[in-house]
């Protein structure tokens, strides 16, 4: 292949490179977006949802409800999930955590030999004890309950597993420490049934019964009617002396009508 071929081939690509440039700034002249020219159409927003009240937070279950129907089965199987770090059986060692067996009701930091966090060991100087109201609310968030806490475990969510693992651990003592009573949650005004009306001060009010009217009321009596004569009166034209300026009067004699 000599050179002149050579050039011809450059030649070529040289000039298909420049077309392809040439036809791409073409385009862009074409199409190029023509900004401010006019009034456009504005996109519609996508609208934010007002934020509306919080929704009513569902009523909490008293601890002593939950624990009324909690299952010691179950809790025993609920705990599985802290035998990595924690011994439950009387006498056993302490592990990453100490033993728990006899816990509902000691104080805290009930172990001699293990090394607490200093917020439980505060709280030990402080005369606190596990009860199952301590308990449950450990367990639902340890690091809130016990701020600088060693123990990692995030909580238990569920208010029914909570109390399973309560009713468990209650059985882990030669003197197991009743369960709170069970007090129901009051009733509010719409569950108990009973309509109720705000008052002008803000009091609440049972609704306004309108009683029907009485069927015995006696009703109003006429008014007493007038009798009408039934005689008919009688005119007689007298002739009477004519009066000064020649008018006669006339006066007629009435007769009076009889009462029957």
């Amino acid at each position: 292949m000599d050179s002149f071929e050579l050039n011809k081939i450059m030649g070529a690509v040289l000039g298909t490179l420049m077309f392809v440039m040439g036809v791409g700034f073409l385009a862009e002249a074409i199409y190029h977006p023509i900004e401010d020219r006019g009034p456009g159409y504005a996109l519609p927003e996508p609208e934010v949802a007002a934020a509306g009240g919080a929704a009513e937070a569902a009523p909490e279950v008293p601890l002593g409800v939950l624990l009324a129907s909690a299952s010691a089965e179950r809790g025993a199987a609920a705990v599985r999930k802290c035998q990595s770090c924690h011994n439950f059986g009387e006498g056993e060692p302490n592990k990453q955590g100490p033993n728990l067996y006899h816990i509902v009701g000691a104080t805290k930091a009930h172990m001699p030999d293990f090394a607490y966090s200093d917020i439980l060991l505060q709280q030990k100087a402080d005369g606190q004890v596990w009860s199952y109201e301590n308990l449950n609310t450990f367990l639902t968030n340890p690091k809130a309950y016990a701020p600088g806490t060693k123990m990692t475990f995030a909580g238990v969510r569920s208010p029914e597993e909570r109390a399973d693992i309560l009713a468990y651990l209650q059985t882990l003592s030669p003197d197991p420490l009743p369960f709170p009573a069970a007090e129901e949650a009051p009733a509010t005004a719409e569950e108990a049934g009973t309509p109720a009306e705000s008052a002008p001060g803000g009091e609440v009010t049972p609704a306004e019964v309108t009683a029907p009217p009485s069927d015995s009321a006696t009703p109003t009596a006429p008014a007493a009617a007038t009798d009408t004569p039934s005689t008919t009166q009688t005119e007689t034209n007298v002739e009477g002396t004519p009066a000064a300026g020649g008018a006669a009067t006339q006066a007629p004699a009435a007769t009076p009508a009889t009462s029957h």
